[in-house]
C-alpha cells in the first residue's frame, strides 16, 4: 500500500460516508493516534467537506504525548499499557474535550512488524469512541503487515463512526 492514499482506496469510501452522515447529525469529531499516525485524519481529510466536521487531530505517539498532550495517567499506562482499552478510552475522551467536540476517538495499538508480546501481538489494536450516545472501546486483531493493520484500523474507525452517527442522525 502506498503511503498516499489513491482516489480508489475503499477507506476514501467510507469517509465520504462518514463526513456526509456526520454533516446530517450536525456532530463535530476529534481523533486522538497513536499506530495509525494521522492516518483516519488523513483519510477524513482527502475528502471534500472534511472540515465540516474535522476539528482536530492529534498524534500522540509516544507514551509521553499521551501523558502530556492527552492526560493519560502515567499509572494507566503502567497498569494497563499504553496498548489498552484503558488508554484508548482516555485518548478519546481527551481528544473530544479538548475542542469540545461532539465526538472523539482514541486508537493505540501495535501495528508491527515488531513491538508484539504474547499478550499484545502485532495487529492488536484498541480503539475507542466518546460521543453523546455513550463511550465504547473495542479490541481487534488485525492481520497483515503494518500497512495492512493501519488500513483495517482506519477501516474500523470509519465504520465506527458512521454506525454511530447513523444511530444518532435526527
Amino acid at each position: 500500500m502506498s503511503p498516499v492514499l489513491s482516489p480508489d482506496d475503499p477507506n476514501r469510501a467510507l469517509a465520504r460516508e462518514v463526513i456526509a452522515s456526520f454533516q446530517r447529525t450536525g456532530w463535530r469529531l476529534a481523533l486522538a493516534e497513536s499506530c495509525t499516525g494521522g492516518l483516519i485524519a488523513a483519510t477524513i481529510t482527502a475528502e471534500s467537506g472534511s472540515s465540516a466536521i474535522l476539528d482536530t487531530s492529534i498524534i500522540a505517539y509516544s507514551n509521553k504525548a499521551k501523558e502530556e498532550l492527552l492526560g493519560v495517567p502515567k499509572q494507566t499506562m503502567i497498569d494497563h499499557g499504553a496498548v489498552s482499552a484503558q488508554v484508548a478510552r482516555h485518548m478519546a475522551d481527551a481528544a473530544r474535550n479538548v475542542v469540545w467536540s461532539d465526538v472523539g476517538i482514541g486508537v493505540t495499538g501495535v501495528a508491527g512488524p515488531d513491538g508484539g508480546t504474547a499478550d499484545k501481538p502485532v495487529g492488536r489494536i484498541y480503539l475507542a469512541i466518546s460521543s453523546p450516545l455513550g463511550e465504547h472501546a473495542m479490541e481487534h486483531d488485525f492481520e497483515g503487515d503494518r500497512d495492512a493493520v493501519r488500513s483495517q484500523t482506519v477501516a474500523g474507525a470509519l465504520e465506527v463512526l458512521l454506525a454511530l452517527s447513523k444511530a444518532g442522525s435526527p
